[in-house]
Order: C-alpha cells, then sequence, then structure tokens
C-alpha cells in the first residue's frame, strides 16, 4: 500500500509500510484429537496395572449419576471384584476437631514408610444449602499426599447418610483390585449414621480428644458400642495427663458394655498426631484385632455380613431412584403433596396411594 505522506514533496516525513495481515489460524499447528472415551476394558486393565490416574477416573464413574457412567462403572466393578478383599479396612470417626485428618497423614506416613500401600477415601461434609464441597484433606495432608504408596481420594457426603455412600464401598473395591492393601474410610464426624461407615470396614476406630469436660459427654452409647478401638488424640504438652486419665474413663466406660460379637474386648490408646507418639500403638491395636478375628472366623463372618449388607441397601436405593425419578411418578407426587397441603388427604392415605400407582407400572412393564 503506497503512503501519500512518502511523496517527495513532503519533506522529513516518512511512513513506514505496514505488515501483512497474519492469519489468524496457525497453520503449522497441529489439532489435537478428540480425546478417545474409554472402555470398561481400559479402565480394568489400567486399575489391575496400579494405573492411579485410570483408578481416579473409575472413581469419578462411580461418584457420577449419569446413566452411561453407571453402566460403565458397574462393568468395571464387577471385573474388579474377583481381585478384591485383600486388604484392611480401618474407619476412622470422630468429634470436630478431634484431628482426624492429622492422625491419618501421621498414621499413613508411617505406614507407606513401612512398604504399605494406603487408599484414604476421606468424605467432607457438604453444605446442605449450595451442595458443595471444599474437599480440602489433600490440603490437610500435604505429607502424606506426596508419598508414592498414598492414594487420597476426598469425596462430597452430598445425598448420602452420615457422610459415608454406597458409593464408598464401590471404591473399595477399586482400591484393592490396583493394590492398596490398606484403606482409611474418614467419616465426617459422629452420628447415628456412622453405621454406614461400620458396615464397610474391618476395624472401626473411634478418635477422641481431652479438655472438652466431660470426656464421655457427647459420646453415643451406639458409637461406643461400635467402636473396636478408642485412640485419644493430642496427648502432647500440658495435655498428657488429662489424656491418661480419659484413658482410664474410656476403660472403665468399655468394660460395662455387653460383650462384642467377635468376642474382642476393646481398649483405648493414646496419642499425638502432632509429636507422632502413640501412633505405633495405635496401629498394633488394629492389627491385633485383625490377628485375633481371623483366627477365631470372625473377620470372615463380618465380610459376608457386610457383602449381604449392602446387597440389601443397593436393592433399597434402587428402590428409591426408580420411585422418584419415574416421570409418571414425579407428577403424581407433585400433585398427592398438595392434595396433603390442602388437608384434602391424608400422609398416609397419600402415600399408600402413590406405591400403589407405582406397583402397578412396575407389573405393566
Amino acid at each position: 500500500m503506497q503512503h501519500p505522506e512518502n511523496d517527495k514533496q513532503y519533506k522529513g516525513l516518512t511512513v513506514n509500510e505496514g505488515v501483512p495481515q497474519v492469519p489468524q489460524v496457525n497453520p503449522y499447528a497441529s489439532f489435537r484429537r478428540r480425546k478417545r472415551t474409554l472402555t470398561a476394558d481400559d479402565y480394568v486393565k489400567g486399575i489391575l496395572a496400579g494405573d492411579i490416574t485410570l483408578l481416579g477416573q473409575a472413581v469419578t464413574l462411580i461418584e457420577s449419576n449419569l446413566r452411561e457412567d453407571q453402566i460403565i462403572a458397574q462393568q468395571v466393578i464387577e471385573r474388579c471384584l474377583p481381585h478384591a478383599g485383600n486388604s484392611i479396612r480401618l474407619g476412622i470417626t470422630g468429634v470436630p476437631g478431634a484431628g482426624k485428618s492429622t492422625f491419618i497423614e501421621a498414621l499413613g506416613t508411617q505406614l507407606c514408610h513401612e512398604g504399605r500401600h494406603l487408599a484414604v477415601l476421606a468424605i467432607d461434609p457438604s453444605s446442605e444449602r449450595s451442595k458443595g464441597s471444599i474437599l480440602g484433606d489433600k490440603t490437610r495432608m500435604n505429607e502424606l499426599s506426596t508419598e508414592a504408596n498414598a492414594f487420597i481420594r476426598p469425596s462430597p457426603s452430598a445425598g448420602s447418610l452420615g457422610g459415608v455412600a454406597r458409593k464408598t464401598r464401590e471404591t473399595i473395591v477399586l482400591c484393592e483390585a490396583a493394590g492398596f492393601d490398606t484403606i482409611f474410610v474418614e467419616t465426617v464426624g459422629v452420628g447415628q449414621s456412622e453405621t454406614a461407615a461400620h458396615s464397610m470396614v474391618d476395624f472401626f476406630l473411634l478418635l477422641q480428644v481431652t479438655g472438652t469436660g466431660d470426656e464421655l459427654q457427647g459420646i453415643k452409647r451406639g458409637i461406643m458400642e461400635m467402636a473396636d478401638g478408642i485412640a485419644i488424640n493430642k496427648c502432647d504438652g500440658n495435655n498428657i495427663e488429662r489424656a491418661q486419665a480419659a484413658r482410664v474413663s474410656f476403660k472403665n466406660a468399655l468394660a460395662l458394655f455387653p460383650p462384642t460379637e467377635s468376642g474382642w474386648k476393646p481398649y483405648a490408646e493414646t496419642c499425638s498426631s502432632v509429636d507422632k507418639t502413640g501412633i505405633r500403638n495405635v496401629w498394633k491395636m488394629v492389627e491385633e484385632y485383625i490377628r485375633f478375628t481371623r483366627e477365631n472366623g470372625y473377620f470372615d463372618h463380618r465380610r459376608t455380613e457386610q457383602a449381604k449388607y449392602w446387597m440389601y441397601e443397593t436393592i433399597n436405593s434402587s428402590l428409591l431412584n426408580g420411585f422418584y425419578q419415574h416421570p409418571v411418578m414425579e407428577q403424581k407426587i407433585q400433585e398427592m403433596e398438595q392434595q396433603v397441603l390442602d388437608n384434602r388427604v391424608s400422609s398416609f392415605i397419600a402415600a399408600n396411594q402413590l406405591l400403589n400407582l407405582y406397583a402397578g407400572i412396575q407389573h405393566a412393564q
């Protein structure tokens, strides 16, 4: 393009030539191919080979509510099931502020240094309003997250009773198939719904702290009865004497409970996750329990009972999902709900009518 300003009549004024327009698309760039959709075979091969990336992706499939993801997930679980079961499953619960994450990092790091392969399934509480979760367990477990033998998977508790869902048990199967010989299941906190966690682990550990008033106050009897052992955390500094006194209190309380089905006598240990003291004694308690129950046959019996329990839980979950997600039922439920609110029909009659309608639909199919 010629600029008139470059004419000789204009002295001392020069306009440089512009550069040609650069194409917006780089002709030398290689376009990335669309990511290939993985099959159930790909996931299974990767999991059995110990591929952590594919393991994480498979867990995401389990947590997905999409039907197509659930179909692949169930295929992967079914094929991994024969390779599962060879681990120690430890459930860890405790009051908020008991230091569950710090304890898991201290114990988990020690076990990894001893050559064990650890998977931590940490359940993060979800907001009842936004349904969101922070999923910050990897942030809290800085040291453990760098261990080559560790796999930390935070999961939201949204919609699951007590923060432990059926999907956590399915995740355990995949982790065991991937070669993890130790599984930690960290729950949201103490509550009646901790039964869900108890029904998927071999040893149920109750983490407790001192300095909160009456050490036994606020701990439900049901949780104490479910616990196979108690670890009194934060036994350090000026808190050592109180922790030792609490240990005696828990020992006396446990002695009042009826004998356990396994024949095991639960007891309490003190530890400090910060000073790393007493941590090995807690794991020794777990090992003693596993050895004791394997010798008397209760270990296999409990695993069998857990499998049966989750079969019925899966049935109940599937029936509930089918009932509420059926297109006919969704509309009818809203209609009956309005009738109940208008006092035109009682809650019980409305429920029976809805159940009879759903039974008729299922029979017609």
